[in-house]
């Protein structure tokens, strides 16, 4: 059970060292995602081969500790996953692979699945790919979030 407020040596540690930060300049997929309570901001990139797997993934995240090593921990998860399991990933699994979270920062680890989320749909959409209904819904969403997160903050957007 993860006390209230305190952090696990491995957000600490992701938080200090993060895996995959940068950009991808020329990125198959980006995701960018915010939550407009807290005013974090995420951008995920992701490089596909040709058989759907998910061959590079990076990140770049303005928000707190929990932010940075939710978003850390959610590349290492999606990377060399194909399409269709990276989609499987969870706020669980993001939340059980950094060994808990305070339950107040687990909004983090919903933000960092959104934007592996919005970096598969759109890497669907360029490429013209078939888009499933859930995955059209869970962007319809994420998309009103991140329009709210836009208006509020437009010096950074």
């Amino acid at each position: 059970m993860q006390e209230k407020g305190v952090y696990t040596k491995k957000v600490l540690d992701l938080f200090k060292k993060p895996h995959n930060y940068g950009k991808i300049k020329s990125a198959d997929g980006v995701g960018k995602v915010g939550n407009p309570t807290c005013g974090d901001v995420m951008w995920l990139y992701i490089k596909v081969d040709k058989r759907e797997v998910i061959k590079d993934i990076k990140f770049e995240t303005f928000g707190c500790v929990a932010a940075i090593s939710t978003s850390s921990m959610i590349t290492d998860l999606a990377k060399g996953k194909t399409i269709k399991e990276a989609l499987e990933i969870t706020k669980d699994n993001v939340v059980e692979s950094l060994g808990g979270l305070p339950k107040i920062k687990f909004h983090c680890s919903v933000l960092a699945v959104d934007a592996l989320v919005e970096a598969i749909f759109d890497y669907l959409s360029k490429n013209k790919k078939e888009i499933s209904k859930e995955l059209k819904e869970r962007h319809s969403r994420i998309s009103r979030e991140r329009e709210i997160i836009e208006k509020r903050y437009k010096k950074w957007a």
